[in-house]
């Protein structure tokens, strides 16, 4: 064969495999899974912004935690995402912005929030509906008294923090002096979490106690002014004072004006209920004299057994320790991941199953305190305990339930 026709040859075999390969149907890229949307509804303007901030800041870690570990594996590695949602400052608008977060979302699978108990009474009458399951950190008892089937509480109730609240602080008093109060005082709002920490020691927890209330007020917030309520108990003088409030400004108002009329914590012991009273903010704004020595009931806060998430957490966020907020926030999150892992459908009804069929000491539980997760019938996390922290040199330490790393408390002299 001439040269002339050995490269005629091999052109015509080039072409014919030109062809040959235009025809081959072209190779199918793998199909990303769907993503799995989750909802984060919190107050993120007005009064109470600075705690939903902080929750988004655990939602949002929690999330990239996740994706970053490989996703929902039961989902063929479907990605989470977080839809976010501002209740503003009214359980009105709160409810509004359930409602448009359904309606433009309808493949949201889960959600969490709405911090404050009001808001989450009224975000939750919308998602019960949908049939959405919603996970709260909020301490109303009436969140799961209602007999909803799709609203989960990991906090013990407000009622249940308070049965335990009252007798933990006195017997704490007591190793600290020597003796047990007989008088206290009483500052609070008016909002659905304080009532509901509080109903069980009006209905005769104080009585049983041995207690005598001196000063009982009640107040609507945003506090305008503290002078007559602080100067009540300055005149009556208990042997301590709770002060039940639910948002920073009221807080600092609170805190600055005992300080400022010489009745601060580290001279009269003043007990405080909820996560906001150790958010970072109030220190900057009160300042650590103003906080030095209050102790606060609360429902979750970390410890050392968790510092590389606290860690992990600080050098993300700036932020100089790991609150409730953000912590539970973290956790219910991981909650819902590995409820649609078991689930393995993108179904809401199924989700649901799978949170209520929850029964772990692994997982989701290490960012609990008492790390167990279980519901009841009602939705109520089961054997949630109380948790206190107090403010020493500008940080909020836990003293209590006592374990590695926890600080030892402080009963201030009268």
């Amino acid at each position: 064969m001439s040269q002339a026709h050995r490269w005629l040859t091999l052109s015509i075999l080039i072409m014919a495999l030109g062809v040959a390969a235009a025809a081959a149907p072209a190779p199918v890229a793998a199909q990303q899974p769907k993503e799995v949307e989750i909802a984060l509804i919190v107050p993120l303007s007005g009064p109470w912004a600075r705690q939903g901030q902080l929750e988004r800041m655990g939602a949002d870690m929690a999330v990239d935690d996740i994706n970053k570990s490989g996703g929902i594996k039961s989902l063929g590695g479907a990605r989470m995402k977080l839809i976010v949602s501002d209740t503003s400052d009214s359980a009105e608008k709160a409810k509004n912005a359930a409602q448009r977060l359904i309606a433009q979302n309808p493949d949201v699978l889960g959600g969490i929030g709405a911090w404050l108990s009001s808001f989450t009474l009224a975000v939750t009458e919308v998602t019960e509906r949908a049939e959405l399951p919603w996970i709260t950190l909020s301490y109303s008892d009436v969140i799961t008294g209602r007999g909803f089937r799709y609203v989960f509480q990991t906090s013990a109730t407000g009622d249940r923090q308070s049965e335990l609240a009252l007798p933990t602080i006195m017997e704490l008093a007591e190793k600290s002096t020597g003796k047990k109060p007989t008088t206290t005082g009483v500052i609070q709002d008016n909002t659905a979490a304080p009532v509901s920490f509080m109903k069980p020691m009006r209905a005769g927890g104080f009585e049983k106690a041995g207690l005598k209330v001196l000063v009982d007020e009640i107040y609507t917030p945003p506090l305008s002014d503290a002078t007559p309520l602080v100067s009540k108990v300055r005149t009556a003088r208990p042997d301590f004072v709770w002060v039940i409030s639910t948002s920073i400004p009221d807080d600092s108002l609170l805190m600055q004006k005992f300080t400022e009329m010489g009745i601060g914590a580290n001279k009269l012991p003043i007990v405080g209920n909820g996560a906001h009273f150790g958010a970072p903010e109030l220190l900057k704004v009160a300042g650590a004299d103003a906080l030095e020595g209050a102790l606060i009931t609360v429902a979750n806060w970390s410890h050392d057994g968790q510092r590389q998430l606290i860690d992990e957490f600080k050098k993300r966020t700036g932020e100089p320790w790991l609150t409730q907020d953000s912590l539970c926030a973290y956790g219910h999150v991981w909650i819902l991941k590995e409820a649609v892992e078991k689930a393995g459908v993108a179904d809401r009804k199924k989700v649901a199953e799978a949170i209520r069929a929850m029964d772990t000491t692994e997982g989701a539980a290490r960012y609990f305190a008492g790390n167990h997760i279980k519901f009841d019938d009602k939705g109520r996390r089961v054997d949630a305990p109380l948790v206190i922290y107090q403010w020493q040199q500008g940080v909020p330490v836990t003293v209590y339930p006592k374990g590695p790393g926890t600080a030892n408390p402080r009963w201030a002299a009268k």
